[in-house]
């Protein structure tokens, strides 16, 4: 399952496997090339990658660079503020302690999304800038023209990671034969704008590594022919798991935090809160699409008391910290952020048993209902809200897997050791 704790190794550590645990006599063994096909590493409290250390990737990849470290190029299929988003910026921001450097690129990109890149120190290369991304935005769609103008700006990449089949379809034409190419997807394929699998299916051929974020995509991508040695869970991220409430805010209160799409079902839960009768103040913290939407069935609903929408944040642990209850009605859900930033800072989550939410609020650690039902949600709502807590303590645990520290430790790991593999064969291949 996407973002699941891996199968523990005999010297202790924690590894979760693209399929089968290496040995290390299969690492180091002569001069063959180097097959290495497990890169999520769980670390220890020192926070150090001991499977790296050990095998001296990071000490091999700075010799193949030169010793100037390792430049990345992440490319994003569209660059807005969103989850995905979010886990690359924050990606990239941290691997700075690993001597890597991150060239940003996007497809389509909107201004909110480069200001919040710019938070990160990343200044980003966009193909196009527009207010509102179209449903045929380069998330989902191939776009050849888009595929040239990566070509030039990947020259001076050793390492190309590609979010979103739009971005690493056109990624896997523009990049360098000697350049590996990671892919991530981090969503349902739910093809707004027709399926591209086909296409998909003969990009994934130059896809040197694959990390799918939840166990729908996962299936989606070994069904285009990623073979066990390239296909990796996901490892993703959060920040704020010590998180202050925002003073003032009222208590109980009930909190959301996403985009404003279909997939996230924000007018599932107004629908919910109509059915409790006399809800509790309600923070629904984010934008999007369906904003003025939502507005139009909240007042509707005759919610505008309850109901308050006070836009994207930057910070919405401080909605969520102290929070009765955090809700996650999505009908699309690979891996929810804002469910394990609650469970991190101790907040009960009622979520929908969708795909990857339904693994991450599993063993007691949240409170699951069905999609696409109101009156289920309202009825869960009132249990946790009436003193009905799923206990605090498993899903602190299970959220302090996700810290950026140990999020970055992975792609470290594996962008180094696909870098030295790659570097290996190079040298083979020369030889006379």
């Amino acid at each position: 399952m996407g973002d699941e704790p891996g199968v523990p190794l005999p010297d202790g550590s924690d590894i979760g496997c693209c399929h089968r645990p290496a040995s290390l006599s299969e690492i180091t063994r002569g001069n063959q090339a180097l097959r290495w096909s497990f890169y999520a590493i769980k670390l220890s409290r020192s926070h150090v990658c001991s499977a790296a250390a050990k095998l001296g990737c990071l000490r091999e990849a700075g010799r193949l660079t030169g010793g100037r470290g390792v430049r990345v190029a992440r490319i994003f299929g569209t660059l807005e503020p969103g989850g995905a988003q979010l886990f690359g910026l924050r990606l990239s921001a941290e691997l700075r302690r690993y001597g890597v450097t991150t060239i940003l690129l996007a497809g389509d990109a909107t201004p909110a999304g480069l200001e919040l890149a710019v938070r990160y120190g990343l200044a980003a290369d966009a193909y196009r800038v527009s207010d509102v991304l179209a449903a045929a935005s380069l998330q989902w769609t191939p776009a050849p023209d888009f595929a040239g103008w990566l070509r030039r700006r990947l020259a001076g990449a050793d390492l190309v990671h590609a979010h979103m089949v739009g971005a690493w379809w056109a990624a896997a034409r523009a990049v360098p034969p000697h350049v590996p190419l990671v892919a991530s997807e981090h969503n349902q394929m739910s093809w707004p704008d027709g399926d591209h699998s086909a296409q998909a299916r003969q990009a994934a051929r130059r896809v040197d590594m694959f990390f799918a974020h939840g166990p729908a995509v996962r299936r989606w991508a070994a069904g285009i022919g990623l073979d066990d040695a390239r296909l990796c869970r996901g490892r993703s991220l959060v920040e704020g798991l010590s998180a202050r409430p925002l003073p003032g805010l009222p208590a109980p209160r009930l909190t959301f935090a996403g985009r404003f799409r279909e997939d996230k079902a924000p007018d599932v839960l107004v629908e919910a809160l109509a059915l409790l009768g006399a809800p509790p103040p309600a923070y629904l913290v984010g934008d999007g699409p369906q904003r003025d939407a939502l507005i139009r069935l909240v007042r509707a609903r005759g919610l505008e008391a309850a109901v308050h929408l006070p836009g994207w944040s930057y910070e919405p642990a401080r909605y969520i910290a102290g929070s009765s209850v955090h809700v996650v009605p999505s009908r699309e859900e690979s891996w929810s952020q804002s469910a394990v930033l609650a469970l991190g800072l101790g907040v009960p989550v009622v979520g929908t048993a969708v795909d990857g939410l339904a693994c991450t609020l599993a063993a007691g650690r949240g409170v699951l209902v069905p999609p696409e039902d109101p009156g289920s949600l309202a009825r869960a709502l009132s249990r946790v809200l009436s003193g009905e807590r799923p206990d605090p303590g498993p899903g602190r645990v299970y959220a302090r897997r996700f810290t950026p520290r140990a999020a970055a430790a992975v792609y470290a790991a594996a962008y180094r050791q696909l870098l030295v593999s790659r570097g290996n064969r190079g040298r083979a291949s020369a030889a006379p």
